[in-house]
């Protein structure tokens, strides 16, 4: 006899809060700490709850300072403790680079695994809601290429609640970058319990056997209304990809949407130069050029800082650059 899970509908950010909340809950060791997590609940709110619940000694306001903040989660993870730390935004990471790259990626293979660091950086990411310079940076690149910290990108509510109790619980570091545009642009129903979502892999949302969509965060939905148009309007069908962990990436699920299709388009809105999309690339030539129909193209960000709010637009990617992209691949 099977028992009906208990389900809520919620957004990305209230999802986020019930995994911290569900997670401190169980162990006492987890600890949350960055700007304004406190009372103020977090600059989206996404901590929001957390300190009434569980008092200002496991929900810990830090003064504005990156370094410390990850500095202090690395000393915390090699003693014992499960720190959550909250960057404000993604582009405020800066300062903090030199902590993450320098020790919490390398401190098991420094201590040859005597000690690791458990600790889960939570970074707001990604342009689209009319923020400030530097408040929509997209720079998940920068930690894909460093060995021992892994990436996570849900897009949705009920991956983000499954993917961050995964990072809580594994014992290395992981970045989880929560797609701001994503925060509050629907719900979903979400199980009320625990339950987790495997860090490295990605999930396919349409079948479809002309040409395969590859995207993460924001950009799922940008792929999901692009397959949707095309097919009614050219009877083009779409296999599309949310890969939901970029490092480590899902080799298996790239390659055999690949093999079955023969073509690809890869979206984000990071810059081109140096993209995470350039590392797909690699991997459908190196598992799957025999089976190419057509040469893979990206559709992404422009070589330029995210522009100011009047023009953001132009910047991103949208359903229409992606129609293109999937017109000229299936014609060449």
């Amino acid at each position: 006899m099977s028992t009906a899970v208990k389900t809520q509908k919620l957004t990305m950010v209230q999802a986020i809060t019930d995994a911290m909340a569900t997670m401190m809950r169980e162990h006492d060791d987890i600890l949350v700490l960055g700007e304004d997590v406190g009372k103020n609940g977090g600059v989206f709110r996404a901590t929001d709850g957390l300190e009434a619940e569980f008092g200002e000694k496991r929900v810990i306001d830090t003064p504005l300072a990156e370094s410390g903040i990850i500095g202090t989660s690395i000393g915390l993870a090699m003693n014992g403790f499960r720190p959550i730390a909250e960057m404000q935004f993604l582009g405020f990471i800066y300062p903090a680079f030199n902590q993450i790259m320098t020790h919490a990626s390398r401190i098991r293979s420094r201590t040859l695994g005597t000690f690791t660091v458990p600790m889960v950086i939570r970074a707001p990411f990604g342009a689209g809601v009319r923020a400030p310079e530097i408040h929509s940076d997209s720079v998940e690149a920068l930690f894909t290429h460093m060995p021992g910290i892994k990436v996570v990108i849900p897009s949705n509510a009920y991956d983000a609640k499954g993917l961050l109790i995964a990072s809580i619980e594994d014992p290395d570091p992981v970045l989880f970058l929560e797609p701001m545009r994503c925060y509050r642009s629907h719900k979903l129903e979400v199980p009320e319990e625990k339950y987790t979502v495997e860090i490295g892999k990605g999930a396919r949302l349409q079948e479809g056997d002309d040409i395969t969509l590859i995207a993460w965060g924001a950009m799922v939905d940008v792929i999901k209304k692009a397959a949707k148009e095309i097919e009614e309007e050219e009877g083009i069908h779409c296999d599309v990809l949310d890969l939901r962990t970029l490092y480590p990436m899902d080799r298996d699920l790239i390659a055999e949407s690949v093999q079955k299709t023969g073509r690809a388009v890869i979206v984000h809105e990071a810059p081109g130069t140096g993209g995470v999309g350039n590392d797909v690339v690699s991997l459908i030539n190196d598992t799957s050029f025999l089976y190419m129909r057509a040469p893979i193209k990206r559709v992404t960000g422009h070589d330029t800082p995210v522009p100011m709010c009047a023009i953001e637009d132009d910047y991103l990617p949208n359903a229409d650059r992606v129609k293109q992209a999937i017109i000229e691949t299936v014609r060449f």
